[in-house]
């Protein structure tokens, strides 16, 4: 199935979009699992199909259901909240590939460090006003100054799943 996507400006609908992590800890055996309360986002698709946009987290509102470890992991070990809000992936293009699958590449910045960043996402509920993008990919905590291992307990990559819903309006 392929699905096209109107030309125009959309907004994330915060209400019906989720961004998600997973990281494994006490040595591999124990999934710490978090999701961010605060969502935020934009962006255009030209007429040429191009895509541009960001969309934003709000660091702070990161949620693992541990009220000790929340507020460890907004600490400096960790997102850095009280220096670094927010963490932003800009987009600066998609490319549609077999059936519903978009490349997405853009920027993620988390603590003030950018890097780049390409993921494949699947289109779906899609419509003239509204569609939702989900995926699911790994980023290296290390990368973006996030260190932080005591007694070598979290190792490996964490896992973020997002599914968002943008709305278009403005053709």
């Amino acid at each position: 199935m392929t699905v096209a996507v109107e030309t125009g400006t959309w907004q994330l609908d915060p209400a019906a979009s989720t961004v998600g992590l997973r990281h494994k800890t006490f040595w591999g055996l124990v999934a710490v699992k978090g999701a961010f309360a605060t969502v935020a986002g934009s962006g255009e698709v030209g007429p040429d199909g191009s895509a541009t946009g960001t969309v934003t987290l709000d660091a702070a509102s990161l949620d693992t259901g541990h009220t000790k470890r929340d507020t460890h992991l907004r600490s400096a070990d960790f997102l850095d909240t009280d220096n670094h809000p927010e963490i932003t992936f800009a987009v600066r293009g998609a490319d549609r590939l077999d059936g519903d699958q978009a490349r997405i590449a853009g920027q993620l910045t988390v603590r003030g460090v950018s890097r780049p960043l390409s993921v494949t996402a699947r289109l779906s509920d899609a419509t003239a006003d509204a569609l939702t993008l989900e995926t699911e990919f790994s980023v290296d905590r290390d990368q973006f100054g996030m260190g932080w291992n005591q007694l070598g307990m979290m190792r490996g990559l964490t896992a973020v799943t997002a599914r968002l819903r943008f709305t278009r309006v403005q053709a």
